[in-house]
């Protein structure tokens, strides 16, 4: 097995090999194999997200005939390295693919004295378990939240929070970085910039501050038709997060929207039950070296999983 990194002609390649792992793994397990789709032209938007923002940080695991058998996505960040997708080809399950290609990421950050992060699927405990494994300890769990906005918006009263909500400008960039630091221990400017100003997805990233002007959260919204998530984003209290979500949720009428809400926050989770969401997957912070205090919510997301 050889570990190198991908090169932009193996896009397509990429992008079946994570549809096809997604699609026999929740389809064995949970009957939801469906829940993908038919096709893995969606799924091209992964590889060419990262290599704009991460460019020859995603690894590749081929086989002695050149067979692609797994797929590994890195973050390295000032304050962190973290860890995207890992997939790996149904006929390959069992051959340490995984396994191979998170020895380099782990070895490079011991190097450089970086802890590694990265959230995982608790319905998954094959991956639970090789990272707990290789060392990683859980943290914070997420439940996904799935939301069907209807055309006319949300039924709900809007917070009250939500009038301080605007979009950010590349401007703002720096001063997101240095907020998110404050509260969640992680420096990931490039991340802000890239959200800012890239057209891939058409991201539009939402801010709110409080009634003195400072800042209090911010949350990113994509909005290429095949991209369905919000955040990442973290806030620095329940109602400025519910001022966010919202505000996100109504800008994505008539459209499905998935958000990962920490399950600690029982109180803005049971509001978000409220708006329509319903849970449809668990998924748990994991980090292997230095934990950063944090404080407020975080909300993370898999493109980029740059948390």
């Amino acid at each position: 097995m050889k570990i190198c990194s991908l090169a932009d002609s193996e896009d397509q390649r990429v992008a079946e090999l994570i549809h096809r792992s997604l699609v026999d793994w929740y389809g064995k397990n949970l009957g939801q194999g469906a829940r993908f789709g038919d096709r893995s032209e969606p799924f091209l938007l992964f590889p060419r997200v990262y290599r704009e923002l991460d460019p020859g940080e995603a690894l590749g695991a081929f086989g002695g005939d050149g067979e692609l058998l797994g797929v590994c996505f890195v973050h390295p960040r000032p304050t962190h390295v973290s860890v995207g997708i890992v997939a790996t080809a149904p006929a390959a399950a069992g051959r340490g693919v995984a396994r191979s290609l998170l020895a380099p990421v782990l070895e490079r950050a011991a190097r450089e004295g970086k802890p590694v992060r990265l959230v995982s699927s608790l319905f998954s405990l094959d991956s639970y378990s090789l990272y707990t494994r290789m060392g990683f300890r859980p943290g914070a769990i997420y439940q996904d939240l799935q939301f069907e906005v209807p055309q006319g918006g949300l039924a709900v009263p809007v917070p009250e929070s939500a009038k301080r909500v605007r979009l950010a400008g590349v401007d703002d960039a720096r001063r997101i970085a240095v907020f998110e630091q404050g509260l969640r221990g992680i420096l990931r400017e490039k991340d802000w910039v890239f959200f800012l100003t890239d057209r891939v997805l058409g991201w539009r990233v939402w801010i709110v501050e409080d009634p003195s002007g400072a800042l209090s959260g911010v949350l990113v919204s994509g909005e290429h038709p095949d991209w369905g998530m919000l955040g990442p984003g973290c806030a620095r209290d329940p109602e400025s997060a519910a001022a966010l979500v919202w505000r996100a949720l109504d800008g994505r009428r008539g459209r499905s929207s998935v958000l990962l809400a920490p399950a600690r926050e029982t109180d803005l989770v049971r509001r978000f039950y409220g708006w329509g969401g319903r849970n449809i997957e668990l998924h748990v912070a994991q980090v292997l070296g230095t934990e950063f205090p944090e404080a407020g919510l975080g909300f993370p997301t898999f493109l980029p999983e740059s948390a």
